[in-house]
């Protein structure tokens, strides 16, 4: 039956991936767009590549060696995919699939020139192009060069950029297949690239082309720079002309060559104008089809566009999707809150559900709606100020929108908006006792929810949790809560501010400030060093740790001598602190408390940096030294005129802000303390769930909306494909970077710093923690695979409360993300560690195992020869 081994092209839609692969599946539905002119062809369908490696048994036997291969040893790829390349050209395809393919020819026309292209099941795809891994060829000449030339696309299935590139973005080799596309050959004056929407900037309104003369291989290999046309509404509003010295040309006999181009005629666009702005609106078109912007090849033939491509542009950021036309200005709310990773859809609806703003999601990720505010001058100037203070490329990125003019609308002040939260508190008291009184409001919320909690189950804890959604933002927007946190921000900015201006000296609040009160996240940090010194006298216990893999290890560790202590002292910090972890604002991710494991390195660095006594020695160090500055600051103040008055004003700020500045972790401590009880709750009802049969596995609740979870127990179903497609794209989203600001027109904005005041190479931040220190950079992702040693300098994306527990055992901190007052920043003041935050790809740029040098005081990073 030849029928399953070839297929006209306007046979294939783009769900036929697995039968034609992610090229022919594109080109089948290009080819049923109106307007859309797709050279003809067939399609020879996966099952041919099935059949014919089916007849070679030890093909089978290399894949599988190939897929155990460790993707950074290249040379036992290099050798393992010349094999198996070597074996698939020279097999034979099969007689009958030969003559399916021989038919198809003779029906489209023996005397044509063929394009014979690769059409594997993994490219092509939302998530993971796979652009140029596999072998195309042009200008092929005769059924029999056609059968040859098929073998050799399958052959480059395995060539060794494209099993390394398979195995980075996890895919098995013995599950993708491969199509072959055979098209008629067109020969056209000029040829190139459509982007329909800017692949820098990501703004979809923008559209780049891309053009050259001749085929597209001259500007694909690189041979010459294209032509670059911009077009947004319909013109061209940028072009450059490039001095094109070559083109690739068909040759009368089979194959291309390269041709030198006239001088007279190298710099002649590729393109007219309104060729490109025609080009571009046929983008569009298919652009609009797929329902994502595109990267189309396209070629010109007599001033007709023919369609040989298209395939989704897979690095872009979603757009927060609108019921309006309106546009919009986007601010990423994990650069505020420490979490810019994925989230998955559950931990978005519950921090939608728990936050004091209307939130919007795009890609994993939670942004806040700010264009109401930025229109008119008076929330504009407030906004900008209060960004500024917590991420200065945020602030640097909406100046630069509104620099523009033609984005942000014009609002007068009376108009919506006002000034964003946690503007200017009312005055209170330097008073020790608001701060006791606060914390017990929120434990006693936090111990009135275990309770309550216990006795509901089914559809009644949803509608529990509701209500305790209410609660929880009340507590997060109560009144005194708020001004004393803005009573110990105002306070450091003043003194920072003031002795600047009084006595010349940076940042002086970050030396008052060590070691203040009441900083439940620093204490967090000094506890670990007390389960430490618990477990240092006890080799085998420490022995024990240092092989730990799994989370049930603390059974095991009380046989041992010395052991059950030990575990009494870990269960004793996870009683406290166990609601933890790295990106906690996503209620998905394991707390300490379900995963322990997470906890031992930093236990054994602790064991292995530190003599006993530390986290007590730590402190008092950090007590007498802010006391020892505060004294050194009054005395030179009193020394200024009028300086009994400058150094009285200087110590009741000191006074208030050791009394308040502690309470700035407290209210995040009392959020995820809640979530953690909201989330046993929930994983009984994820339980019950798969006992039931309607769930595989507990996990698969993540992948559900808090309403989606709510309407599962209500009726005891669940749509086992919305959570594949949200596990698919959950897998997308993780290789996106998320930008600071974001348009509504997909534009992604990151801001810049734009100093004079710093070395050549040196990589610039947001000055958080004064002081100056050197040592070895450990790039660091992932809190349970640190290995920290004395001295060293954390390198890491961003930190939230969890990675306070290493700061004890480091001498400075460089993060990519963070601001002045967010959590990283106030524990490395409370340690007294050099800091600098806001880094631009700080942990690409900084290898680990570097020597660095931390500017705590100026902001920058310089890498030390």
């Amino acid at each position: 039956m030849t029928e399953r081994y070839v297929l006209d092209l306007r046979e294939i839609d783009r769900t036929q991936v697995e039968v034609a692969g992610g090229k022919g599946a594109h080109l089948g539905a290009l080819s049923r767009i109106e307007g859309v002119r797709v050279p003809e062809g067939f399609c020879l369908t996966t099952d041919a590549f099935r059949r014919t490696k089916a007849g070679v048994p030890s093909l089978d036997e290399a894949l599988d060696r190939l897929s155990h291969v460790d993707p950074d040893d290249s040379e036992t790829i290099r050798t393992l995919s010349a094999r198996i390349r070597r074996t698939v050209e020279e097999t034979a395809l099969p007689d009958d699939i030969a003559a399916s393919v021989t038919g198809a020819i003779a029906r489209l026309g023996e005397d044509t020139a063929w394009a014979v292209r690769s059409s594997a099941t993994a490219e092509d795809l939302p998530t993971a192009s796979f652009a140029g891994q596999q072998d195309t060829y042009l200008n092929v000449m005769g059924t029999a060069s056609v059968l040859r030339h098929i073998s050799r696309c399958w052959a480059s299935l395995f060539t060794e950029r494209a099993v390394t590139y398979r195995r980075r973005n996890g895919i098995d080799h013995r599950t993708v297949h491969m199509a072959v596309v055979v098209q008629r050959m067109v020969f056209p004056q000029a040829s190139g690239i459509l982007f329909t929407a800017d692949p820098v900037t990501g703004n979809r309104k923008v559209a780049t082309v891309d053009a050259g003369f001749g085929l597209g291989e001259a500007l694909v290999s690189g041979l010459v720079n294209p032509d670059t046309f911009t077009v947004r509404d319909g013109e061209v509003v940028a072009r450059t002309i490039a001095a094109k010295q070559c083109a690739v040309h068909a040759l009368p006999g089979g194959g291309t060559h390269q041709v030198r181009i006239d001088a007279p005629r190298q710099e002649q666009p590729a393109l007219t104008d309104a060729q490109a702005v025609r080009l571009v609106r046929l983008g569009r078109r298919i652009e609009a089809h797929f329902g994502h912007p595109q990267d189309i090849e396209w070629c010109l033939v007599d001033d007709d566009f023919r369609i040989v491509q298209s395939r989704p542009i897979t690095t872009l950021f979603p757009v927060p999707e609108t019921d309006d036309r309106e546009n919009h200005v986007y601010v990423s709310v994990g650069h505020q809150q420490m979490m810019t990773d994925a989230m998955k859809p559950l931990g978005l609806s519950m921090w939608r559900l728990t936050a004091m703003a209307p939130m919007h999601e795009a890609g994993g990720r939670l942004f806040v709606d700010v264009t109401r505010r930025l229109a008119a001058p008076a929330s504009r100037a407030a906004l900008l100020e209060i960004m500024g203070r917590g991420d200065p490329l945020v602030r640097d990125a909406l100046e630069t929108l509104l620099e523009r003019g033609d984005f942000v609308p014009s609002l007068p002040d009376t108009g919506p908006g006002g000034p964003p939260p946690g503007g200017a508190a009312a005055p209170i008291e330097t008073d020790p006792a608001v701060v006791t009184e606060l914390i017990e409001r929120s434990r006693a919320s936090v111990a009135a929810l275990k309770r309550e909690i216990r006795t509901k189950s089914g559809p009644a804890l949803f509608a529990f949790l509701l209500e305790a959604f209410e609660e929880h933002k009340r507590v997060l927007a109560d009144p005194l809560s708020m001004q004393v946190i803005m009573a110990g921000m105002e306070a450091t900015w003043w003194l920072n501010d003031q002795l600047e201006e009084w006595l010349g000296e940076k940042n002086a609040a970050d030396t008052l400030t060590l070691s203040a009160p009441g900083n439940i996240t620093s204490q967090m940090g000094l506890e670990l060093l007390d389960v430490a010194d618990v477990i240092r006298p006890h080799p085998q216990v420490v022995a024990f740790l240092q092989g730990v893999e799994n989370d049930d290890f603390l059974d095991e560790l009380a046989k041992l001598p010395g052991g059950g202590e030990a575990r009494d002292a870990i269960e004793t910090y996870l009683d406290r602190y166990g609601m933890r972890c790295a990106g906690e604002i996503d209620i998905t991710r394991p707390r300490w408390r379900e995963s322990p494991a997470t906890l031992v390195p930093a236990i054994l660095d602790n064991v292995r940096n530190f003599r006993p006594g530390a986290a007590r020695r730590r402190f008092e160090q950090g007590r007498q030294e802010a006391l020892r500055k505060e004294q050194d600051v009054l005395a030179r103040l009193r020394a200024l005129p009028d300086g009994d008055r400058k150094a009285d004003e200087t110590k009741r700020m000191i006074d208030r802000v050791r009394t308040f500045i502690g309470y700035r972790e407290y209210p995040k401590y009392g959020i995820i303390s809640r979530y953690f009880v909201y989330k046993q709750a929930l994983m009984e009802e994820a339980d019950r769930l798969v006992r039931a049969g309607v769930l595989a596995e507990r996990e698969d609740v993540f992948h559900l909306t808090f309403q989606e979870f709510h309407d599962a127990v209500r009726s005891g179903r669940v749509d086992a494909g919305i959570i594949r497609q949200r596990k698919d794209a959950f897998r997308t989203y993780r290789t996106l970077t998320p930008p600071r600001v974001l348009t509504s027109d997909g534009e992604a904005l990151n801001g810049a710093y734009r100093r004079e005041d710093v070395p050549a190479g040196a990589l610039v931040g947001l000055a958080v923690s004064a002081g100056t220190v050197e040592g070895r950079a450990r790039v660091v992702l992932d809190m349970a695979q640190a290995d920290l040693e004395a001295g060293d300098i954390l390198v890491t994306a961003y930190t939230d409360p969890s990675w306070s527990p290493l700061f004890v055992g480091i001498a400075g901190l460089v993060t990519e993300v963070g601001g002045l007052m967010t959590h990283g920043a106030v524990i490395a003041r409370e340690y007294g560690l050099p800091a600098v935050v806001g880094v631009d790809g700080a942990t690409r740029l900084i290898r680990d195992g570097q020597r660095i040098r931390v500017h705590g005081s100026d902001g920058y990073v310089e890498i030390l020869p």
